[in-house]
């Protein structure tokens, strides 16, 4: 078969650009900081790269360690990396879905794969299969500082190290690890070409996090030609699993009831193959919540000397015990720690407790007295009326702690709130921004219910006059804290979507849903709970996390905008196709709290970043709950 890869390499045979001849766009798809290629490893260990097209017109690379000391060599984790520059960097939205990839990682053993998919969704896309050897994890190698503006940290995700399973190796001897690249059409034509290759293992399941009481099920697909069947194990014990075949493929379906929450590994084998999976077994989401509820109030509370944050929620650090506060932004008594306040008015909606309502009721004050102008509607951004950081995304998350106190207590007051600080909003330039969690619609129809007439047309107005500045951008997405990102597209289809509920215009429903196209491709399906159904995110540990981490976070809360956006769609259509991977998606951010009532801001999901170990939830409760109250929000489409 011809090639249709086109390469070039330097004097180390490291590719410096990596093409499609079938793209009209001429994306280099191995564009970074390093070069394709590059290899990390200790001097012990002699490295030897072969690059070759194969008769498939597959570009495959064979890289041969070899320990050429006299002594046994050991290699930890981390110690061999192999850089797969995968062009993921956020610039502005033209350049990005034309020219920059989502890269889709699971490093799982053996059957371990990359899906790098094109921003806007147009094939050819690129994927990676591993054929020989076994990596079970990946690095990122950030830039730190970049064209002078803190800001553009979070635009680039950096370049991906991909780590050969640790081995021991004596001396002469070596290990080879091998992959293919090769493009394809469409996430279905990924997958059968994945399953082209002997005893490579593929796993389908429809959740990676379940709840208490459920079952783990997964399906696994091989291409295997002897009659040896898969073998499945979860901590050393034999899961059973029904096996059947159909032509050359196998498949193993396995059902499995946890005794436990938490991590769940599964070690999959056929012949000399694995495939390592990871499930999460949470609390009830309803559980969840009493428990974070009860330890925000009785730990986060601030009741100490500063008058001005008596009452505020605030940061919790998990390993020093105590809470934090800084005037900077992201750790500050405002912005979007406002969600503990969300979710304890929502929760105190489904349980009444009368220690967290008064927790609440000292919220409350603190929010009308430190930030929020009932006269005018201005949301501050911190304490004292603070605005030297002016910012949109505030208002909307007051106000749907607003709508969360009228459903509590049924008092117009928090609704007239609420109307008057989406009014402020708009009149503060909303109306041509990607606004995260505007509860518009829902405002319209109380607003109706209740007689307020001329202030739910006031609202309509805004919210279609929003739809429109949205319609008129299409997928031409204007930059806001960060160039280009998941927690962008998701609020422009929810604008479009809130539009069409209040107009009935179909035109904004069709926006909607050309744009959930795109919104889709943030997300994959890898084997393991931390990425499974979660958005690629990759600067939160940095800007609100206690370590100050840069690099992929799976998971994060706002990673269930896409699932709260894609069932409004669902609602909105009358298709439920689809409601599995909402189900997945409002589950994600469940790992993110413990039984205890803790919770952790980001898990940082990489090995290393820049060399410092990674691969750990953050220790500071900050902004997560918001992704708790989702979850209590849609209950009813979180449970099967």
């Amino acid at each position: 078969m011809k090639s249709e890869f086109k390469f070039r390499e330097d004097m180390d045979r490291r590719i410096v650009r990596l093409e499609s001849k079938q793209d009209s766009w001429h994306m280099n798809w191995a564009e970074g900081k390093n070069k394709w290629g590059t290899v990390l490893c200790p001097e012990e260990i002699r490295h030897e790269v072969k690059r070759e097209i194969l008769d498939n017109g597959n570009l495959q690379e064979t890289y041969c360690f070899t320990n050429i000391s006299d002594f046994p060599v050991f290699t930890g984790k981390t110690d061999i990396g192999i850089y797969a520059t995968f062009n993921d960097n956020y610039e502005n939205a033209e350049v990005c879905l034309k020219q920059r990839c989502h890269t889709h990682i699971f490093c799982g053993g053996n059957s371990s794969w990359v899906m790098a998919q094109r921003m806007g969704g147009e094939a050819p896309h690129l994927g990676l299969v591993l054929t020989k050897g076994s990596l079970f994890g990946y690095s990122e190698e950030r830039v730190e500082t970049t064209q002078g503006r803190l800001e553009n940290l979070s635009n680039d995700r950096g370049d991906f190290i991909l780590h050969p399973e640790a081995d021991e190796l004596m001396p002469g001897e070596s290990m080879i690890i091998a992959w293919e690249l090769f493009w394809f059409q469409n996430r279905e034509d990924f997958k059968q070409q994945l399953l082209a290759h002997k005893n490579f293992m593929v796993l389908e399941t429809e959740q990676c996090t379940v709840l208490r009481g459920e079952q783990i099920r997964f399906q696994v697909t091989v291409q295997a030609d002897g009659k040896e069947p898969v073998s499945v194990k979860s901590g050393g014990r034999e899961i059973p699993s029904v096996q059947r075949r159909e032509g050359n493929l196998l498949f193993a379906a396995c059902r499995y009831s946890p005794e436990k929450t938490g991590e769940m590994p599964f070690e999959i084998r056929i012949g000399d193959k694995k495939l390592c999976a990871l499930f999460y077994v949470s609390e009830e989401p309803g559980i969840l919540a009493e428990k974070r509820c009860r330890f925000i109030a009785r730990n986060q509370q601030y009741n100490g000397k500063a008058d001005s944050l008596k009452g505020a929620y605030l940061i919790y650090d998990t390993e020093e015990g105590r809470i934090y506060y800084h005037h900077r932004n992201d750790y500050n008594g405002g912005r979007e720690r406002v969600g503990m306040g969300v979710l304890m008015a929502r929760y105190l909606q489904e349980k009444d407790d009368v220690k967290l309502r008064e927790s609440l009721e000292g919220y409350i004050g603190y929010v009308y007295r430190e930030l929020y102008d009932e006269n005018t509607g201005e949301v501050f951004n911190d304490i004292r009326y603070a605005n030297d950081y002016r910012r949109l995304y505030n208002a909307p998350w007051v106000a749907c702690f607003q709508l969360e106190l009228y459903n509590l207590y049924g008092s117009s007051k928090y609704l007239t709130d609420a109307y008057r600080t989406l009014c402020r909003y708009y009149q503060e330039g909303g109306g041509k921004f990607y606004p995260i969690m505007l509860p518009a619609a829902e405002l319209v129809q109380k607003l109706q219910e209740t007689g307020k007439k001329k202030e739910a047309e006031e609202i309509r107005g805004y919210l279609t006059e929003h739809g429109d500045w949205i319609l008129e951008r299409g997928l031409a997405y204007m930059a806001c804290e960060v160039d280009y990102e998941q927690s962008i597209v998701a609020p422009a289809v929810d604008c479009l979507i809130q539009a069409y509920q209040v107009s009935g215009e179909k035109k904004y429903f069709a926006e909607a849903e050309k744009q959930l196209e795109v919104l889709k491709l943030f997300h994959a399906r890898q084997a393991d709970y931390h990425q499974f159904e979660n958005a690629i995110r990759h600067w939160d540990g940095y800007w609100f996390g206690k370590n100050r981490m840069l690099g992929d976070t799976y998971p994060h809360y706002w990673s269930a905008l896409t699932g709260i956006v894609w069932l409004k769609y669902i609602q909105a259509s009358g298709k439920d196709a689809g409601m599995e991977s909402v189900r997945a998606i409002l589950r994600g951010p469940l790992s993110l709290f413990t039984a205890e009532g803790t919770a952790s801001c980001a898990m940082v999901f990489p090995e290393q970043v820049n060399g410092k170990k990674g691969h750990f939830y953050d220790p500071w409760a900050n902004d997560q709950d918001w992704g708790l109250y989702f979850a209590l929000k849609y209950y009813p489409f979180v449970i099967r």
